[in-house]
């Protein structure tokens, strides 16, 4: 049975895989005929299946998304890491991940962004979108799941949500302690005791 309210290491609630696949497939189901959505999914991307803070989200630019194989990656620059430690997030632990930001640059790229640009910009004034704005957004996206459950997350329980998940995928400390940017392995340990109930495995970190 799966379970919506596991609790991790500080009382967080993460959004478990039943969860995942709810918002993803409304979110994909939307996207083609709302430009919104489709940011609404980058940033729910950005979040919750690369661990990336609101602050990370926000100054991230198109340059930053390197899709070049067999290690496509997104880099955080030391200017906008927590503790101006840069770091490299695996884009190649989960495909649909790679799949939908490799769409949403492209759309970028297309509309005529440059890659110096904020990955996500604002379709009024193109510029980069304020933290607040982030977090609605955030939260627009998991709105599927009903106003009871989207009261009780905000976006950075996306981050939680990405180290407990590509633990449980079988990735080792060390990688998820360098994709999440941690100072010290015994941070991400911690995580390990996020328990996460699994009807059936999945061929992806995500969905």
């Amino acid at each position: 049975m799966i379970t919506s309210q596991i609790t991790g290491i500080d009382g967080t609630k993460i959004l478990m895989r039943g969860e995942l696949i709810t918002v993803l497939n409304d979110l994909h189901r939307k996207a083609p005929r709302s430009a919104n959505t489709r940011m609404n999914l980058a940033i729910f991307r950005l979040a919750v299946c690369c661990g990336l803070r609101v602050s990370e989200i926000g100054s991230l630019r198109l340059r930053d998304v390197y899709l070049v194989r067999p290690r496509p990656h997104i880099r955080i620059p030391r200017g906008a890491a927590k503790g101006g430690k840069p770091r490299t997030v695996p884009l190649w632990w989960d495909a649909g991940t790679l799949a939908d930001l490799t769409a949403w640059k492209e759309q970028r790229l297309a509309e005529g962004a440059k890659e110096t640009d904020a990955l996500i910009a604002s379709r009024r004034h193109g510029g980069a979108l304020s933290r607040y704005t982030l977090r609605k957004r955030f939260l627009t996206a998991c709105k599927c799941l009903g106003n009871s459950r989207v009261h009780t997350l905000t976006i950075h329980h996306g981050r939680h949500t990405f180290i407990s998940h590509a633990l449980a995928g079988g990735r080792t400390l060390a990688e998820v302690r360098d994709a999440a940017g941690h100072a010290n392995v015994s941070i991400t340990s911690g995580y390990l005791h996020v328990v996460i109930e699994e009807e059936e495995e999945s061929g992806t970190l995500f969905a």
